[in-house]
């Protein structure tokens, strides 16, 4: 998910900041680590709720759609991880032996772009179902009435447009770096060329008109459901159990959004700004350069947190089919 860079090496920051380095040898094996346990993770828990999804006997509804969209794109990234490992895997033996350019990427051009779009795709095909959800939440409580707009045939089309977005900005970004780059340096970007900085910034417009959209709409869905379900009323023990599932589904939206996509998308911005010598500040550079890894493994950790959304949304899923009792 970096914008130039798949080999996570801190590309040297462009003039006047050419010196402002900063540590992070402790990175391939980081790497290594992290994306195996979430390979793991996230393959069980994603097939696991994905065989749910797809077997269950109850109809399939609006929720459900968007569950099954969000896993999906879950696998697509959890397949690339493999490849990423192995390659980390032989860069940390690089290292050791200082027989190959750490910067280098060896896998070819194919892999390259295989590898990029796999990622894409999980990550912004996570942040647009988490939005879906949060919009399906938002009329189901705060429009209940306006119950054509969940209807089964309606979440399908929206499911497909929101994946024709995912793939179209999955492949063009990737499509975008590779203008620039030669057949021996198919994943690099450098950032003190002028033509590659341009590259660089097109990309980071892109990514932050993907991101900063969906989390406004998804803000102001969630909002406004908890005004809702905040004021006082009776109601019966089915309802008030309809409501708590609701909250629950709202903060762990809630939480796995910011957690994962929120910390990234904001250290890209300033990692990239400061390496294009658009912000000379050195302290900013080290600081970005720093958590980019750590943000970077977050932000790929959101297939492992996804599933547990359709944990605690099983009962939405099921209560909201069509025939079957309206849910909060």
């Amino acid at each position: 998910m970096e914008l130039w860079n798949t080999t996570d090496v801190p590309a040297k920051p462009f003039t006047p900041l050419s010196n402002c380095t900063v540590d992070t040898s402790y990175r391939l094996t980081f790497y290594q680590v992290s994306y195996s346990l979430i390979f793991l993770l996230g393959l069980l828990t994603n097939s696991l709720a994905l065989r749910k999804l797809c077997q269950s006997p109850c109809p399939v509804n609006s929720t459900a759609i968007y569950m099954i969209s969000l896993s999906a794109a879950d696998l697509f990234f959890i397949i690339s991880l493999p490849l990423r490992i192995y390659y980390y895997h032989q860069k940390a033996r690089a290292v050791s032996s200082k027989t190959e350019d750490v910067s280098s990427w060896t896998s070819g051009v194919v892999l390259c772009q295989l590898t990029f779009t796999l990622k894409y795709i999980s990550l912004y095909g996570g942040i647009f179902f988490l939005v879906c959800i949060a919009v399906d939440r938002y009329f189901a409580v705060v429009h209940p009435l306006a119950s054509s707009l969940r209807r089964l045939h309606v979440a399908q089309l929206v499911s497909g447009g929101m994946w024709c977005l995912v793939l179209g900005l999955s492949v063009s970004l990737p499509l975008l770096r590779s203008a620039a780059t030669d057949q021996h340096q198919p994943c690099l970007l450098d950032p003190s060329l002028q033509h590659h900085r341009t590259i660089i910034l097109v990309a980071l417009s892109l990514v932050l008109a993907s991101f900063l959209p969906p989390t406004v709409l998804l803000l102001y869905s969630y909002c406004r459901v908890l005004s809702v379900l905040r004021q006082p009323r009776r109601c019966s023990r089915s309802q008030h159990c309809n409501r708590q599932h609701t909250l629950r589904v709202i903060y762990w939206v809630l939480g796995v959004f910011l957690l994962c996509f929120l910390p990234y998308h904001i250290n890209l911005l300033g990692y990239t700004l400061t390496h294009v010598g658009l912000l000379p500040h050195c302290g900013l550079a080290k600081v970005t350069m720093a958590l980019h890894p750590v943000v970077l493994t977050l932000a790929s950790s959101n297939c492992c947190f996804n599933p547990l959304i359709y944990y605690f949304s099983s009962r939405l899923v099921h209560k909201d089919a069509p025939g079957g009792n309206s849910s909060q």
